[in-house]
């Protein structure tokens, strides 16, 4: 079977993770969370991600991202993100259904919000017709794989506390930004304040399961009964955990898993420059390429590697490494290309 390059959910599991669960699969442990593998991933997580880190694991991606923010939110208010974030493209108004707030949409060509962006939702507070600006959500890296520097992080920060207003990451490939960023994982969520972070397994290696990482403390108090009221409280949670575990130890399998993944992002990203017909649209900062190909290329492209049209209106084509992406792959792909090149 050919890999794909339409997302990084749609490799196997990383075979250290995958022996994690073999491991965890010996004999009988309390549930709910309640067993020594969680309660020592939770700790690993706290070393990881700052002191100040309260983890909880969940089933998805999608799930991590609206029990934060219901964490930390009433229905009469609202959330403030990127009108390209999943929260507002591919959560099927999860947010909406479950909290019942308002999104307030920053338009941006590249994924990323600035203090400008927000402070045009600034207006009307406490106006009872209005819903209230309660959070500001982040995508890091975003959707278009570009990365928040520190600088950027610690300004939107500072913006938001002015401003008495809460800080979201959704973090579904945060070890790519903390990778590029030359940084660790508490750099980039304690270090700079964020108040709830949503840190991904699914689309780093993992079988399944995300942490809701709460930093905010009113929030805590709450999220361990929306967590079970919602539905994603896991029963045998050393199953998620252990697998985290395997993912954070030592000296960090996701960062080996970030390295490979954005080296083989750049060798294609190098490789394209000998392709004029195709445009790469957005820095190439994480695991993933975006690039404007011929319209004649893609359907014979597709047919050696799924991968998905990401803007129709402009031909805009994802291309997603995953951690099981070999160098072999990618010039592969591009003899595919050189192929296309010659013959169209």
């Amino acid at each position: 079977m050919s890999i794909s390059l339409g997302s990084d959910n749609h490799s196997g599991v990383h075979p250290k993770i995958l022996n994690s669960i073999l491991e965890t699969n010996q004999g009988h442990a309390p549930a709910y969370g309640t067993d020594e593998l969680t309660a020592q991933t939770e700790k690993l997580v706290k070393e990881v991600f700052g002191k100040n880190a309260e983890p909880y694991f969940v089933f998805n991606g999608t799930a991590a991202n609206v029990l934060c923010l219901q964490s930390m939110m009433e229905s009469h208010e609202a959330v403030i993100t990127a009108s390209t974030a999943h929260l507002q493209m591919d959560e099927c108004g999860a947010p909406e259904k479950i909290i019942g707030c308002k999104r307030l949409l920053v338009p941006s060509a590249d994924g990323k919000i600035t203090t400008d962006g927000i402070k045009k939702h600034l207006v009307r507070l406490g106006d009872q017709h209005c819903s209230q600006p309660k959070v500001v959500s982040i995508t890091q890296p975003t959707e278009y794989g570009t990365c928040y520097s520190l600088e950027e992080l610690r300004e939107i920060r500072r913006f938001t506390r002015e401003n008495n207003l809460l800080l979201h990451i959704d973090g579904a490939r945060l070890i790519q930004a903390a990778h590029f960023l030359k940084t660790d994982l508490k750099s980039i969520t304690e270090g700079i304040g964020a108040d709830a972070v949503s840190f991904g397994g699914t689309k780093n290696g993992l079988l399944c399961g995300e942490i809701a990482l709460i930093y905010h403390e009113p929030a805590k108090k709450k999220f361990k009964y929306i967590r079970k009221q919602n539905m994603q409280l896991p029963s045998k949670m050393r199953f998620i955990a252990g697998q985290f575990q395997e993912l954070l130890k030592g000296p960090g399998l996701w960062r080996e898993i970030a390295g490979h993944t954005q080296a083989l992002a750049q060798r294609l990203a190098e490789g394209l420059k000998n392709f004029p017909e195709v445009t790469v649209t957005q820095p190439v900062q994480a695991n993933s390429v975006f690039v404007t190909i011929p319209k004649a290329w893609f359907k014979p492209l597709r047919e050696e590697f799924f991968f998905y049209v990401w803007d129709e209106t402009r031909f805009e084509m994802r291309w997603m490494i995953s951690f099981d992406v070999t160098t072999k792959d990618i010039d592969r792909f591009l003899a595919v290309m050189r192929q296309l090149k010659e013959t169209t």
